[in-house]
């Protein structure tokens, strides 16, 4: 136990305001040690023992060579040179390969991140050690103020402190449980000569009461915006990844919604039904929501979404023109992405080269010079991209035409897609064969872009959510430090607070009454989101009740919030991880019904025999809506139990 939750302080983070890390520490000498009286005594050096903590949350997007992190139904790696990946594992349910498999498989994934639980595993940004080690921290701060340590400093000061290792203990906990379920809820720095522990596994919803008190806590000490502060203009422009109230109520909104979920209130033994009508499409879900949380989530978020619609905050939706500037900027001198739109992100911690590396991930082989691993979209969940007119593809009012696929679409599938017939390729050199026989997207049945489910995209579709269209070995604009390509995706964006609404909101008070701390329904804050992408509103049909109005909202977040590391949890959540069609990944097949013609806008074309392949069935079972705990964890002393089925 003293080894994982009893991680002793490292030292003290750089004494100046700046997000970084403590690594440097680690090579002084003893005599270099600050002691706590120092550490703590005034703002400036407890906010340089605070700002560590922003450090341990993963970047998603850049804690490998290739960043695997979309584990739903959303995503199928090239199988040969990638099936070490923890996407892959997940497929096979063989999810302890996340720290047992090689140490390609461990560096993988930011669960627990090659040695997990070693001295060195808590800088390794994973969410099991790191996490640990920043409750650790926060328990040690807490202790420091109740101890009156800090001295030289204001009230105010002091509630900035505080404010923070409240959101930061509920947040690290939050990630946890999010995987792993209801954990010891420590709230107390333990000592370390404390050899007895009793610290049995509560429940999710017991943690997230808890976590709920914290970030209730937060949000009544911290500011909307630290640049309207007195001790915020110190660092003024500086200040955007530093907790504030909209964090702490936003993230109170979530904890709240995520008790609520049929997997937290139901358990891994429960039940979500999906019902389908004649034409194979679903027609509705029967889920089994904890009301009262629900409630309570719709409130909090709505308290979040008056503010920013009124005006109170920093944060509000990105014109859909300026889209991509949420997921990467490029030929901004090195901007972080995320824009206005962005709450939560985490500090930058790698060096600039490896930000257009990562942009190999989502290209085939031969147009990015890369090591032949490709994340390709599946194509099933390429169709939750419906119509302009906000129709799914299957509903028979829709227009979707089989023959003109491409036509009509969600305006947020042209962003994110590539589909048949895309110009890739605009400075093609005759000799380089290789640059005209790729100048366009060749995705049908035989077509150049799919002739190796190695090297190549298996699904018939590439992701360009993240990467501007030009990325290729001869244009290159994804190349050198010169065109600051830089990808980032953001923990919580504003736009998910939309769809968080929704989802509790429909639960608590159906979806056409809104909540009473927000002045629209359910299906009004989808719609908010679709006006923004210039996509039509949800159908009337869709909103007669909760169990017709869910396919809608899940499609929505599938489509909003597409590749951002969010399906895999909501699948589980929503206990539809185990649930067809939730369980499948399918490929596109067609044949061009003409040669390709690039004058003619590749949305008109016409293709034939359209259909659609199984690739993978996933096989899962209950167990794994939990992730496994590490053998040596479990065992640290009885009551700390396993999750079920492991």
């Amino acid at each position: 136990m003293k080894n994982k939750f009893n991680i002793l302080l490292c030292g003290i983070a750089a004494l100046l305001m700046g997000i970084t890390s403590c690594t440097d520490y680690l090579d002084k000498s003893p005599d270099a040690i600050i002691g706590e009286d120092e550490a703590f005594k005034n703002f400036k050096n407890f906010q340089g023992f605070v700002e560590e903590m922003y450090n341990l949350g993963p970047d998603v997007m850049r804690h490998f060579w290739v960043s695997s992190f979309n584990w739903g139904e959303d995503e199928l790696l090239t199988l040969n040179e990638a099936d070490y990946m923890f996407g892959h594992s997940v497929d096979r349910g063989t999810y302890r390969d996340a720290f047992l498999g090689d140490t390609r498989a461990k560096q993988s994934n930011y669960l627990y991140r090659v040695e997990a639980n070693t001295e060195q595993a808590r800088f390794g940004k994973n969410i099991w050690s790191s996490h640990w080690y920043g409750i650790r921290k926060c328990n040690m701060a807490f202790e420091a103020l109740e101890n009156g340590l800090m001295t030289d400093a204001s009230q105010a000061e002091r509630d900035m402190i505080k404010g923070q290792l409240h959101f930061m203990r509920a947040w690290f906990y939050f990630n946890i449980t999010t995987y792993w379920g209801g954990m010891p809820y420590i709230d107390y720095a333990i000592p370390s000569n404390e050899t007895n522990f009793d610290l049995p596994r509560e429940t999710y919803q017991e943690n997230a009461d808890k976590m709920a008190a914290d970030f209730k806590a937060a949000a009544d000490l911290l500011p909307v915006d630290w640049d309207d502060t007195e001790i915020g203009r110190r660092t003024d422009g500086n200040n955007e990844l530093r907790a504030n109230k909209i964090w702490a109520l936003a993230y109170l909104g979530k904890t709240y919604l995520y008790a609520a979920s049929p997997l937290m209130e139901q358990g891994v033994n429960g039940k979500s039904t999906v019902n389908f009508g004649s034409n194979g499409e679903i027609q509705s879900i029967n889920m089994g929501y904890n009301k009262e949380y629900a409630k309570k989530a719709a409130d909090v978020l709505g308290e979040v979404l008056a503010m920013v619609e009124n005006g109170e905050t920093q944060y509000k939706l990105v014109p859909f023109e300026k889209y991509s500037d949420l997921f990467y900027t490029h030929k901004q001198n090195w901007l972080m992405p995320g824009s206005t739109e962005a709450i939560v992100r985490s500090p930058q911690y790698d060096n600039g080269d490896s930000f257009w590396r990562q942009s190999n991930s989502y290209q085939i082989n031969d147009m990015a010079s890369g090591d032949g691993i490709t994340l390709c979209p599946t194509a099933n969940y390429v169709n939750y991209y419906g119509m302009a007119n906000g129709m799914p593809l299957n509903d028979p009012d829709s227009g979707f035409d089989k023959t003109h696929p491409w036509k009509d679409r969600d305006p947020r599938f042209y962003h994110d897609i590539i589909y048949d017939g895309i110009k890739m390729v605009d400075i093609t050199d005759e000799k380089d064969s290789l640059s005209i026989k790729l100048q366009y997207a060749d995705l049908g049945n035989g077509g150049k872009y799919v002739a190796s489910q190695d090297h190549h995209t298996r699904t018939g579709y590439l992701n360009y959510k993240f990467i501007p269209l030009l990325s290729n070995r001869w244009d290159k604009v994804h190349d050198g430090w010169g065109n600051a390509l830089y990808l980032k995706l953001s923990w919580l964006r504003l736009a998910e607070v939309y769809l968080l609404y929704a989802e509790a909101a429909a639960q608590a008070y159906g979806p056409t009454t809104a909540s009473p701390t927000f002045k629209k329904n359910a299906v009004e804050a989808i719609n908010t989101i679709r006006e923004r992408a210039g996509v039509g509103p949800v159908a009337e049909k869709y909103t007669t009740n909760v169990e017709v109005f869910m396919p809608e909202l899940i499609r929505e977040r599938a489509v909003e919030l597409a590749f951002e590391a969010h399906r895999f949890n909501d699948l589980r959540r929503w206990l539809l991880l185990t649930e067809y069609p939730f369980n499948i990944k399918t490929t596109q097949r067609f044949d061009r019904a003409q040669p390709l013609d690039p004058e003619v806008d590749p949305k008109e074309n016409k293709v034939l025999n359209w259909d659609e392949d199984i690739l993978v069935e996933r096989r899962l079972i209950a167990k794994h809506y939990w992730l496994p705990i590490l053998t040596d964890d479990v065992q640290m002393f009885e009551g700390f139990g396993q999750n079920p089925g492991w």
